[in-house]
């Protein structure tokens, strides 16, 4: 059958992968994230296409299937944090190759690459119309050399684009400016129409789902493969659909939706599978209120969740000032090939859920966990158990106190239907005369810099700024715990009374310490319901009812009286849109005077400074030392219960001049009041090895009474760092492994949670289940993650010191979901013999973990095909 067609649009002709003759009648049976794989490994797949395209089709007649195919993204989207490992990598390889006599210039990205800077950026100054320059410049000041490393990769490597601080979140600037939908690509003399896809080095990478491009996160080891060429390995994926009727009732925001949608989604197994929305709701939500559901993709635990191409992605792309002659090819691209979405069209899915969009009803996320929705009017409920006898003090903070108050992240601040909304309660309260209270540290950090200027010429910033939220950076901020100093009164009534503050913020995470280190409650909200309640200083209050202020008469103001209507909105956005804010707010950013005065080197090599504290060369970015598999006996160095997130692994913010990491830094000549955050410092191993599960809430339960980032060294019986005992261990030629729960790994895809424990020699990880990213993480660092059976967590288990546990890993005999014995020998002579499974997917992750890990394999390639020309 013919699978290659021609398309004919404004005067040119494509070649195109026709999917309407490959698939027949079946097509309209397919979902659309099927669609894209079909038409990508019949364009990419070589030799495998035609047995991918059976294994494809084939999957219709169950909704599963074992066969793994290859998938080949058009490109690769990054931020600093995550692109500077993979840089260090990268740097680190040239030198192992250059060392054996290579060619270094061998290891360069064969797909484009696009950088963001946002994930520095903190709010160090809130609260006045000065606080973005202020907080630009700090952010400089503090990160320069960073950044002129990735100066140095643009030098070096081609491809390799950087997108300068002030530019905006990934995930904004990728909707807003990089994403095509659909585009045209030369290959082999051919010129073909194909599917926008891409792979991020974020978890959030599916927020452009919403507008029909298919892409999902991985960590930046899996994305440094793709940058030389190997594909992603996957099974056809399976596929939970979402039907969507109804639409959302007056009042009721994409955030409560999404919040909905990840407590709904949250209750299934989805891990390694795919969501797709489909039905006639779908036609109701704009591309804003899509992309909004869509970011939260990795806290519901799936791939993706994608809403196919439709008319609203045609209008995003026309608002956001992509070209006529663009949107017009998208439109007749996706309807040719069949991608366009039918919302009266029933695919095959592996399994359903359906939600009535007139059902959702305002909502909160906490206090602990994104997937915990509870009533808007619940906050006080919900913090109850957490807060500890505290003599309440009147005019200060108290138990409930709102410490943060954030208008942050991708997740909603991308939409301006939201930010609008929060401009507009931001006015009704100003009329009224009312503010935060003095603790509540406040700011707004949107997600580009065109937010600004709507905003500005909708009239809705001054009353954002008269409120206390004025502009504080165009970057992650508090989100990613880069939220600067808790105010003094906060700080004093923490210390001296011990009360528990919380954060409300309109961000995608809310775990323990994730927002700041000594914050253990916060709540997800939209940006409207963020402002009311900094209005209100406190969760303690049912915030529908309870007023949450007073005018300057003295009349109690409720919530009722503040919340904007969807008319009002619209009148709003319809003054706030202009098409032509896009490009010249982007190009501003870009001409950035400081960036482009950063010096860099220009070498091929990268001249490691061995005083550095922020690049440091790393010790497994080489051709390794073979496999971690084997058989063999490993003492447990550590054992975690339930939800420990790559946030509880490796921590993302401000560095403690206390902690082991900040002596480390401080020796080196840091300043001590001013260490930077972890998320900055991942060029530099040593300084992260030291953070590893340092996070106040981790329990090491190998024992009692044990510290945050610590172990019992077994043989001696000594509690020390995990880095200590980790080094212990090794001069001993002992084994470790990690034991843990449910869910270990959830959140960010920060490959550094894996990379830090392959520094302590883990040579496996035991849990009773993996969060996706995380589990691949491990394998690219050829460390084998094994799901122990139901009825042997880390509570029955109990583990005790001086337990050893024998794990029977042959490589020889290691396959996709294996079994592997494990024997628990007590330290009494008993023992506990049980079977686990081998949280491995694919052959591929076969193959990385018998090379060592995906930076030897991918040295071992380049050596190959260099000697193959």
């Amino acid at each position: 059958m013919t699978t290659i067609g021609t398309f004919d649009v404004n005067g040119t002709q494509y070649d195109i992968i026709d999917l309407p003759k490959v698939a027949g009648s079946l097509l309209d049976r397919m979902p659309y994230i099927h669609r894209i794989l079909l038409e990508n490994v019949l364009r990419t797949g070589g030799d495998d296409a035609e047995r991918a395209k059976s294994a494809i089709i084939a999957w219709l007649d169950d909704g599963r299937s074992e066969v793994e195919i290859p998938f080949l993204p058009n490109r690769v989207l990054m931020h600093d944090t995550t692109c500077g490992p993979a840089l260090v990598d990268i740097a680190g390889m040239r030198s192992a190759l250059a060392e054996v006599g290579g060619d270094p210039a061998l290891l360069n990205p064969v797909v484009p690459v696009d950088v963001s800077t946002d994930h520095s950026v903190a709010v160090d100054a809130f609260g006045s119309s000065a606080s973005l320059e202020r907080n630009m410049v700090r952010e400089y000041e503090r990160n320069a050399e960073r950044y002129g490393f990735m100066k140095w990769a643009t030098n070096t490597l081609s491809g390799f684009r950087v997108h300068p601080p002030g530019t905006g979140i990934m995930h904004t600037l990728n909707l807003e400016r990089l994403a095509t939908v659909a585009t045209d690509q030369q290959k082999d003399g051919r010129r073909w129409a194909v599917p926008d896809t891409l792979i991020g080095t974020d978890s959030h990478t599916p927020m452009i789902n919403g507008i029909g491009v298919l892409a999902w996160g991985v960590g930046g080891l899996e994305a440094e493969s793709v940058f030389f060429g190997m594909p992603v390995t996957l099974r056809v994926p399976d596929v939970v659909g979402v039907r969507l009727t109804g639409g959302l009732r007056e009042g009721v925001l994409a955030t409560d939706l999404a919040l909905v949608v990840t407590h709904l989604l949250r209750q299934i197994d989805l891990q390694d599978k795919f969501v797709e929305f489909y039905g006639p709701g779908v036609s109701t939500l704009t591309a804003g209120d899509r992309a909004v559901v869509a970011n939260m993709t990795p806290e519901f635990g799936g791939n993706s969740g994608y809403f196919p191409i439709d008319g609203h992605t045609v209008q995003y792309l026309r608002a956001t000032g992509r070209s006529d002659d663009h949107v017009d090819f998208v439109e007749r691209y996706a309807r040719r090939v069949g991608i366009w979405f039918d919302p009266s069209c029933e695919p095959r899915y592996t399994s359903t859920l359906e939600i009535d969009l007139a059902t959702i009803e305002p909502s909160l996320a906490g206090p602990r966990r994104p997937q915990d929705r509870i009533a808007v009017s619940e906050t006080a409920q919900a913090i109850a158990g957490m807060k500890k006898a505290s003599t309440s003090v009147d005019g200060q903070p108290n138990n409930g106190a709102v410490a943060i108050a954030a208008i942050t992240s991708c997740t909603n601040t991308s939409d301006p239907r939201l930010l609008v909304a929060a401009g507009l309660l931001a006015r009704k309260a100003r009329a009224y005369g009312l503010c935060p209270p003095h603790w509540v540290k406040t700011s707004l950090a949107p997600g580009s810099p065109t937010a600004g200027r709507y905003l500005e010429r909708a009239g809705l910033l001054e009353d954002l700024e008269a409120v206390g939220f004025g502009i504080v950076g165009y970057g992650c901020t508090t989100c990613i715990g880069n939220s600067g100093p808790l105010t003094e009164p906060v700080a004093t009534a923490m210390a001296e009374r011990g009360i528990l503050p919380v954060a409300v913020l309109s961000g995608n995470r809310n775990f323990p310490g994730r927002v700041h280190p000594q914050l253990e409650a916060g709540f997800l909200a939209s940006p409207p319901m963020v402002v009311a309640f900094a209005l209100a200083g406190t969760v303690e209050l049912d915030i529908l009812s309870d007023p949450i202020g007073h005018s300057q008469e003295g009349m109690p103001v409720t919530l009722s009286m503040l919340w904007p209507k969807a008319s009002e909105i619209d009148e709003a956005l319809a003054r706030a849109a202009n098409v032509g804010d896009f490009a010249p707010a982007y190009e501003k950013a870009e001409a950035s005077r400081a960036w482009r005065e950063l010096d860099a080197p220009t070498t091929t090599i990268f001249p490691w400074d061995e005083t550095s504290t922020y690049i440091r060369r790393p010790p497994f970015a080489s051709f390794g030392k073979g496999t971690l598999l084997g058989n063999y006996q490993a003492h447990p160095i550590l054992v975690v219960g339930d939800d420990i997130t790559t946030d509880h692994i490796s921590p993302a913010g401000a560095v403690s001049a206390k902690s082991d990491a900040g002596a480390y830094l401080i020796e080196r000549g840091e300043n001590p009041t001013d260490l930077n955050v972890f998320a900055s410092r991942r060029g530099n191993w040593e300084a992260m090895v030291r953070g590893l599960f340092t996070n106040k809430t981790v329990r090491n339960l190998i024992g009692t009474d044990i510290p945050p980032g610590s172990t019992v060294h077994a043989p001696s019986g000594g509690i020390m760092s995990l880095w200590e005992a980790a080094q212990r261990y090794s001069q001993e030629d002992r084994s470790v492994i990690i034991v843990a729960g449910e869910r270990y790994g959830m959140g960010s895809s920060r490959d550094w949670a894996a990379k830090g424990v392959a520094l302590l020699g883990v040579r496996a990880v035991l849990a009773l289940s993996f969060e996706r990213i995380h589990r691949w993480n491990l394998i690219g660092m050829g460390i084998l993650p094994l799901r122990l059976p139901d009825g042997f967590g880390p509570d029955e288990l109990a583990l005790g010191l001086g337990d050893v546990i024998e794990i029977a890993a042959d490589p020889a005999h290691i396959d996709p979901r294996c079994e592997i014995g494990v024997v628990v020998k007590r330290k009494d002579g008993q023992q506990t013999n049980l079977v686990a499974t081998a949280a491995i997917e694919t052959n591929a992750e076969v193959e990385i973990l018998r090379a060592g890990g995906i930076l030897p394999l991918i040295l071992n390639e380049v050596v190959r095909k260099a000697s193959t020309e």
